[in-house]
């Protein structure tokens, strides 16, 4: 047990189209035999004495709590830095920041805005870079997504997952991860929401305004915020442009019999979802927050040894 391969050793996660479908399904499988170990309280630490620095630009539960823990069970520790302590590419350079990182610290975990800021640090780092999340992907994100799926239906391919929403970070890395490993995806969103043109060329997915459409058949029912993190200006036009776009029980009766709702939270009840959906029987949304800490773990311990 634990036999960690080496073959991704030093990698960067900073998109989830730079990992190959074998490279996540390694992600995976070491994430499923983490997750026993922890259930049965059995000690695995892959990475003893090893620290993470977790940089953090916008607020974080789930990232931040499943990382932190995950570095711990692995025989780790962890630093953190919040905004107003690295204030990074402002107070110090990205790339000076990202020497001085490499210098103490055995991998570096970053949850910001942009994008070219990850790139940036990655380019100059010295140690593994994991995106956190940023405004274009939530690679992490889709890794806890695909274990869940592939948990509940013993693999993606084959499996229909529909996303209903905005076209965004974690519909742009849920339609690739899932791609990857052989679903089919249908997106729908209102019009001037749709995921970035390279990504649904790159997933293959159908994308279309009705909902009704991407939910006919579906064995996954996925959705997200309509307002995510630094759009709150334009709260009042998207409840008006989404109207329509929730998980409610109509959708859900058009899905498979055998249909999963998954939501990467957190949620706004009466928009996107409603409260009983979430906590109804067909939610996979609890296993799906928790395989957040296993998926992050089985990253940290393949790139982090």
């Amino acid at each position: 047990m634990y036999e960690v391969p080496e073959t991704l050793k030093g990698r960067h996660l900073t998109r989830i189209a730079d990992w190959s479908a074998d490279e996540v399904a390694l992600v995976l499988d070491l994430a499923d035999e983490l997750k026993r170990a922890q259930q049965i309280r059995e000690s695995h630490r892959l990475l003893l004495d090893r620290t993470l620095v977790m940089i953090f630009d916008k607020p974080s539960m789930r990232t931040r709590v499943s990382f932190g823990a995950g570095i711990v069970q692995l025989g780790g520790l962890t630093v953190q830095l919040d905004r107003d302590e690295i204030m990074l590419g402002e107070r110090e350079t990205v790339r000076d920041a990202a020497a001085v990182l490499s210098r103490y610290a055995d991998g570096i975990m970053i949850r910001t805005s942009s994008q070219a800021t990850v790139d940036e640090l990655a380019d100059y780092a010295a140690v593994p870079v994991i995106n956190g999340l940023t405004d274009e992907e939530h690679p992490c994100q889709a890794l806890a997504d695909v274990l869940t799926i592939r948990e509940r239906f013993g693999g993606l391919d084959g499996v229909r997952v529909a996303y209903v929403g905005d076209g965004n970070n974690v519909c742009t890395s849920l339609m690739l991860a899932s791609a990857k490993l052989g679903a089919s995806l249908a997106v729908a969103t209102p019009p001037g929401y749709e995921p970035p043109d390279a990504a649904v060329a790159a997933a293959g997915a159908n994308v279309t305004n009705d909902p009704r459409e991407a939910a006919a058949g579906a064995n996954v029912l996925y959705t997200d915020v309509w307002t995510s993190m630094g759009h709150e200006a334009e709260r009042k036009q998207r409840l008006r442009d989404f109207d329509g776009y929730g998980i409610r029980d109509e959708l859900v009766a058009l899905a498979a019999p055998d249909a999963i709702v998954m939501h990467d939270l957190p949620a706004h009840y009466g928009e996107e979802i409603t409260e009983e959906i979430l906590h109804g029987p067909q939610s996979a949304v609890w296993d799906q927050a928790e395989n957040r800490l296993h998926a992050q773990k089985a990253v940290m311990a393949l790139v982090m040894r």
